[in-house]
């Protein structure tokens, strides 16, 4: 049966297809032969109460000089499409909170919005962990930058990271006895008006930042680790990083586990999990990457996973 999806991205002009997860995704439900549309965040409105979208119909190729035509756009209710994927990368501000209590207008009427609204709202990617101590390494998230440094001081090297970060921005390793530490810790805090998180240094991350990928609270039976590389210690592909994919392995399969039943239970269908060694250090729940590179290493096509279950999720 024949479907009408909307996704909210980035400009689909920008796109760096070879790497790019909502690109997968449009190609897949193109493939299946849904009705496919984008947006950005400015086509995005509400008018006497009900959601609209100004969209256009795209088709997409997988061609890097030529991944998409696009009709002109057009005007109409939110509620209109069967599925509404929220594609926007980070940061999480004021105008992202908008899109999702606008979407839910559309979630009302009876649209499918991935990942859920009020679930994106409730699930700080990196605070998220919070509801897995069992899964995660030592823990702190403070404003006073007392309290930061005498979690450094217990626990020797560490990373400090701001809340509102994507890509490895804004991640420091730090330790005790690092002279840029104060300075540090005023940047990320902002003078002790904003939160910060550090944690205990995995020395692990030289083997890979792993990103595991669930739907519906099932993981992916591969994850890729993302290698720092030579100089540095973000694993992050954003930051040159290089992907080598992996077979999960029994701890991460447990933490798949522990995590997968609460995902599911709050509509958080397509999420990726970072983990590093033994342990969890962020639930990405807003736009989660790494499906083209997965899909390239093993033959996979994790795209074709998802619509097999928003197919049945609307049947």
């Amino acid at each position: 049966m024949v479907r009408r999806l909307a996704v909210l991205m980035d400009p689909i002009q920008k796109l760096k297809i070879h790497k790019d997860s909502s690109f997968a995704m449009l190609l897949e439900a193109q493939r299946r032969g849904h009705e496919v549309h984008v947006f950005e965040q400015r086509d995005l409105g509400l008018r006497n109460g009900k959601a609209w979208i100004r969209s256009r119909r795209t088709r997409v190729f997988d061609n890097p000089t030529r991944w998409y035509e696009q009709d002109e756009p057009r005007i109409e209710d939110a509620s209109s499409f069967d599925w509404v994927l929220l594609r926007k990368d980070p940061p999480f501000d004021a105008e992202y909170l908008y899109d999702t209590q606008i979407l839910e207008r559309a979630e009302a009427l009876g649209t499918l919005v991935v990942n859920r609204p009020a679930a994106l709202r409730d699930a700080n990617e990196k605070l998220f962990t919070a509801l897995f101590p069992q899964c995660c390494p030592p823990t702190l998230v403070a404003r006073q930058q007392s309290d930061l440094r005498e979690f450094v001081l217990e626990h020797g090297l560490c990373v400090v990271k701001v809340l509102d970060s994507m890509g490895g921005t804004s991640i420091f390793r730090v330790q005790a006895d690092d002279p840029n530490l104060n300075v540090i810790l005023e940047t990320v805090t902002l003078e002790g008006t904003r939160a910060a998180l550090v944690q205990r240094y995995i020395p692990e991350i030289v083997s890979g930042d792993k990103r595991i990928l669930l739907i519906d609270g099932e993981p992916v039976p591969f994850a890729l680790a993302r290698i720092p590389k030579a100089g540095e210690f973000r694993g992050n592909l954003a930051r040159g990083g290089s992907g080598r994919g992996q077979p999960l392995s029994e701890r991460d399969r447990w933490i798949c586990a522990q995590v997968g039943p609460e995902l599911k239970r709050r509509g958080l269908i397509f999420v990726g999990l970072d983990v590093i060694g033994d342990y969890l250090t962020e639930v990405n729940v807003t736009s989660p990457t790494c499906i083209r590179e997965l899909d390239a290493q093993f033959g996979l096509n994790i795209a074709g996973l998802l619509f097999d279950r928003l197919e049945a999720m609307r049947s």
